[in-house]
């Protein structure tokens, strides 16, 4: 008899101590922004779900701060986040009034700050922008956050705009902004299909990293956008911050589960096809959600599955 995959995974958790039962109709997952890598990823996620599960619905938003929101006021189970933004919240701080009491799943990809110009524009730094029109991301985005936390590192100002992703690559492309500030993984789709019709560079960030670490704490690393991730052939050091996978403080225990076991069982089915190695779905990686602490059940489900 052959066994299906709906099987094997529900038979999963039965054996390693918890009877699945769907305790939802549906999964309502935070996204993000058409053309980047939240929503690419919670399509997967939702097609696994779909798959042997309640119903998965994937929402569109503007991004972390947004999915935080959703998912503290009951309009989402699950949400994707950056780290530094979830930092944020579970202190108190700013873009946040109160603490919130979040935990995390999973540490699902590295997002690589990615700060845009043309290819034929004389700005090689970031001081360069200094009194300069630049998208910064869209409101209730964690590039929004970030580029509040850089501007203010490098002591820069310039002329602020607040733009989803596709409305910023259009401004980029003619001329209404000189820069855009994105928060993704590589490459991002919406960056790639500007490179193609305009031609970008990116900036390197490298400089800054230190100083943000002091002030807000280690969720800031120094990563490296490969050469050839787009069309430019040069490797840039940019800033990199953890992307987590963070439930609903009511989502039920048997759901954490299940998520948890797709994360698991189903990791290479979870990256999008366009992504460059920037995935962290092996249990190492998954359980490395710091400053963030693993949702109990998950932190369980974890040890159930490898002891």
């Amino acid at each position: 008899m052959t066994l299906s995959r709906r099987a094997f995974l529900l038979g999963a958790l039965t054996v390693a101590g918890c009877s699945y039962a769907a305790p939802n109709d549906r999964i309502r997952i935070a996204a993000g922004e058409p053309g980047g890598f939240y929503v690419e990823f919670a399509r997967l996620l939702a097609g696994e779900i779909n798959s042997i599960g309640p119903r998965a619905e994937v929402v569109e938003t503007l991004g972390s701060v947004m999915n935080i929101d959703r998912l503290t006021t009951g309009a989402a189970d699950l949400g994707l986040a950056l780290a530094d933004a979830l930092a944020a919240a579970r202190a108190g701080t700013p873009p946040f009034t109160a603490r919130l009491d979040l935990t995390a799943l999973g540490r699902v990809y590295e997002n690589y700050m990615q700060l845009v110009v043309r290819a034929d524009s004389p700005i090689h730094t970031l001081p360069d922008l200094a009194g300069r029109p630049v998208s910064l991301g869209a409101p209730g985005s964690g590039a929004a956050l970030f580029g509040d936390r850089l501007l203010t590192t490098a002591a820069l100002s310039v002329t602020i705009d607040h733009n989803p992703l596709l409305d910023a690559t259009t401004a980029l492309h003619t001329g209404r902004v000189d820069a855009l500030l994105w928060s993704g993984g590589l490459p991002t789709p919406a960056l790639a299909d500007l490179d193609t019709a305009t031609g970008i560079r990116l900036l390197d960030l490298a400089a800054y990293t230190p100083a943000l670490r002091a002030h807000y704490g280690p969720v800031y690393d120094q990563v490296t956008i490969p050469a050839g991730t787009y069309r430019d052939p040069t490797p840039i050091t940019t800033i990199g911050v953890p992307n987590l996978l963070v439930p609903s403080p009511t989502l039920p225990a048997p759901t954490i589960d299940l998520i948890v076991n797709l994360l698991v069982t189903r990791a290479t089915h979870l990256v999008p096809q366009q992504a460059l190695g920037t995935q962290y779905l092996d249990v190492r990686s998954l359980i490395d959600t710091a400053p963030v602490p693993l949702h109990p059940a998950a932190a369980a489900r974890y040890r159930a599955l490898h002891g």
